[in-house]
């Protein structure tokens, strides 16, 4: 009997321990499991066979040059509050010549990724391209984030990913969401700090889409009155902005060619059913704008559907 009260109490401790592993906490102020981000992701198993971590971060400003590997999966980072629940670094391009790409606050390589009441920020000053979210992992969600930054705030950057955005705010001045990957912003706010561009997507000739944007809202900064919807990094970008509102500011002609005629012959830039005074189309001389038969298309269901029916809303 003794025996068989001690392999209970075992057993019940063992299964706390594991539930604990599956929750982890953050706190700048050292009442959580960690007090750093990057300690809380290092401490979770690769591939994890438990199921689904939840990494939660209380209220803080994290200076933290963050980096979720590909066989860090199934990982859930969930903010106190979005405001003041702060992931921050300061590198841009031009520190070291590292360029573009090793300037992210934030890096996801790993899939099935969701972030939660969270603001990432790249605070670099506007010396070059400063990444905030740099972002290659397939079937990774971001609710009701913040995204931070100046040139290049927001780089997709594997083809045939998948990302979702919904409820998010996002700025920056030039190109500031950029890449080859597939991703839809649902509700978001998109918001321009100078004269410039908002897309730059490199999306490959195979890959059907590109950006969605759908129900968003744009805004625009008080000296922005020449704002381009985007510019063909790579020759078959695809960009479609569609029930969102566009203010007064955006350009009459909508899309850029990138310095490259030619450009205007490949690149799939589409709208459909926006409306606000940077809604007219009548001045759009090389994009398309979609009828409701075609807009119909673009669902996220069909979108992000890929070959394993992925959903992020269900």
């Amino acid at each position: 009997m003794k025996k068989l009260v001690i392999l209970y109490f075992v057993l019940i401790s063992l299964g706390a321990y594991a539930q604990q592993q599956n929750y982890i906490v953050v706190d700048r102020n050292g009442t959580g499991n960690f007090r750093n981000i990057q300690q809380a992701i290092d401490s979770v198993r690769a591939f994890n066979p438990a199921g689904t971590v939840t990494i939660f971060i209380k209220k803080g400003v994290y200076k933290e040059k963050l980096e979720i590997p590909t066989h860090i999966c199934n990982v859930r980072l969930i903010g106190e509050d979005r405001d003041k629940t702060i992931i921050n670094y300061d590198d841009h391009a031009n520190i070291r010549k590292m360029g573009t790409f090793k300037t992210y606050t934030l890096k996801i390589c790993g899939n099935d990724i969701r972030l939660e009441n969270l603001t990432v920020e790249n605070s670099a000053a506007q010396l070059g391209q400063a990444v905030a979210l740099h972002v290659e992992g397939d079937r990774v969600v971001f609710v009701n984030c913040r995204f931070l930054g100046n040139q290049d705030t927001i780089y997709t950057g594997k083809e045939n990913a998948r990302q979702y955005f919904e409820n998010c705010y996002i700025e920056g001045t030039t190109d500031f969401i950029f890449g080859p990957s597939t991703a839809w912003f649902d509700g978001c706010t998109i918001y321009c700090k100078r004269n410039s561009y908002i897309t730059a997507a490199s999306t490959p000739e195979n890959i059907p889409v590109g950006y969605v944007f759908n129900n968003c809202t744009i805004q625009l900064g008080d000296s922005v009155t020449a704002m381009y919807l985007g510019r063909p990094w790579r020759k078959f970008a695809m960009t479609l902005y569609m029930n969102c509102r566009l203010p007064k500011g955006i350009r009459p002609i909508g899309w850029d060619n990138w310095k490259n005629v030619e450009n205007e012959k490949t690149a799939r830039y589409m709208e459909y059913n926006n409306s606000g005074d940077g809604a007219n189309t009548s001045g759009r001389t090389w994009s398309k704008v979609l009828t409701a038969k075609e807009a119909a298309a673009y669902t996220v269901e069909k979108v992000l559907k890929g070959f394993d029916n992925w959903n992020p809303k269900k």
